[in-house]
């Protein structure tokens, strides 16, 4: 597990090459923000998540599936994860932040990604 990226994921340097492109700007891994988000757009009080199917359980996703050896492990730790990932959220709405997840399988399809995160930053600005 030592060899995961924390930050810099090919899913995460795609979403971020994905939204600069679309004109928005953005901080990195604002440390005083619950969860350090991936993107975080201050002015619009915005927040963006980038979270891998299994180390996040991702619902209903093929890239999700439990490994077969080791449940024991396994369960408990990504259940956790889960649940600390659902804690951050809450911490974060609760100081009037937005937030919006994006799923590794969805970059597969940078339209409706493209599509979501620009409805999401959008509505932030029409909110003022």
């Amino acid at each position: 597990m030592s060899l995961i990226r924390g930050t810099g994921s090919a899913p995460e340097m795609k979403l971020r090459r994905l939204v600069h492109g679309m004109g928005f700007r953005y901080r990195l891994h604002v440390g005083e923000l619950p969860g350090k988000p991936d993107l975080v757009f201050p002015s619009r009080r915005a927040v963006i998540f980038m979270h891998g199917c299994f180390w996040h359980r991702h619902k209903d996703c093929k890239l999700a599936r439990l490994p077969k050896s080791k449940l024991d492990f396994w369960e408990p730790k990504l259940e956790g994860n889960r649940e600390r990932d659902m804690d951050k959220q809450r911490r974060l709405r609760s100081l009037g932040w937005r937030v919006l997840v994006v799923w590794e399988c969805e970059m597969a399809d940078t339209d409706h990604v493209s599509s979501i995160v620009r409805e999401f930053l959008e509505e932030q600005t029409e909110e003022k």
